[in-house]
């Protein structure tokens, strides 16, 4: 497990790009047979991927010393290659690409399997600490209620899943979905926005080799940016703002945890306050 210390608002005016990239993008996320998971002191959340190829992979409890991995922790798993199950505590569920399973505090055993080994499987998981037990429940994309923002003047015409939230499956603090911008759409979370008591993770996919997210961050007079490939993730402080064009449509999940467990706690940025 890979740690990422937290970098003030102060420090990151400092830094170079290589730097930049080393305290917030984690540009590896998926190996085969293997889970890859980084622990970042920004609200101490996990996050990472496991690709099953060809056997099933089980979810350790690696650096948390704790006596497994969910003794003090909930779960949120999105999948986003082939199809795939999870089993939990000897119970199964079957989750197609994009959809989505919450595993609460306390489960002692988490394997991951491909249905298909030459089309594994890529679960996408992110981990927050909580204080409580809630029910293991599974959300399929077709059961999500999409909602509909933007349009195609503004290059921002997207559809938003809301898989664990108040008014979703319910769990302490993890709050997790899905964006999908819609074709000759780049634009996301612009105007943008704070969460001074909650921090986030963007998980960027379904793009090309070629193309490109430009991830913006910082406080919204200092901003900088991550330039990002497909099936990485950036790390957003609670003090910084968290947009990206790309230079096509994309996909990405996002995923917070903090004090706040309501999206109203939204701070706007009004577009002249940017620099």
């Amino acid at each position: 497990m890979e740690t990422r210390h937290c970098t003030s608002s102060n420090e990151m005016k400092r830094l170079t790009t290589d730097e930049l990239r080393n305290a917030f993008l984690v540009e590896s996320l998926f190996a085969e047979n293997e889970v890859k998971l980084t622990y970042t002191h920004e609200d101490r959340m996990v996050f990472g991927g496991a690709l099953p190829a060809g056997k099933a992979l089980k979810l350790e409890e690696e650096e948390l010393k704790t006596a497994f991995f969910l003794e003090r922790r909930e779960l949120g798993i999105i999948n986003i290659g082939g199809s795939g199950s999870v089993t939990v505590d000897g119970e199964s569920y079957f989750l197609d690409e994009k959809d989505g399973l919450y595993v609460g505090k306390g489960k002692k055993e988490v394997l991951f399997e491909s249905a298909n080994g030459e089309k594994p499987a890529k679960f996408y998981l992110m981990s927050t600490l909580a204080h409580k037990e809630y029910p293991t429940a599974k959300i399929g994309i077709k059961e999500a209620s999409p909602v509909h923002l933007g349009d195609e003047k503004n290059s921002n015409k997207r559809t938003i899943y809301k898989y664990i939230h108040e008014g979703g499956i319910e769990s302490c603090q993890l709050m997790m979905g899905m964006t999908l911008l819609a074709p000759n759409c780049m634009w996301n979370t612009m105007p943008a926005h704070l969460h001074d008591r909650r921090s986030e993770i963007y998980l960027y996919f379904d793009m090309q080799e070629d193309t490109r997210v430009f991830h913006f961050m910082g406080e919204p007079d200092e901003t900088r940016h991550l330039v990002m490939r497909n099936e990485q993730a950036a790390i957003s402080p609670s003090w910084s703002i968290h947009s990206g064009i790309g230079t096509s449509n994309y996909t990405f999940i996002w995923g917070m945890a903090g004090e706040n467990y309501s999206f109203e706690d939204q701070e706007p940025v009004d577009m002249k306050e940017l620099k």
